[in-house]
């Protein structure tokens, strides 16, 4: 896996991802809670990796350039 994303792009999925996993501590339902914690998982995750699949699949890279 190579790196997909650059660092402002990793920044923000890690601030999204910690504010889903708090928010799936706030929220009441067994679901909602589910759901915004595994979110949070999910961008906390590609954040820390630097690569998104979902990236790969639709062709982008936000590094900047090209990495080897």
């Amino acid at each position: 896996m190579r790196e997909n994303m650059g660092k402002i792009d990793r920044v923000i999925r890690a601030a999204v991802g910690v504010a889903l996993f708090l928010g799936a501590l706030a929220v009441g339902g067994p679901v909602s809670r589910a759901l915004l914690g595994l979110g949070g998982v999910i961008m906390l995750g590609t954040a820390l990796v630097g690569f998104c699949p979902m990236y790969r699949l639709l062709g982008l890279n936000t590094c900047g350039q090209e990495r080897r």
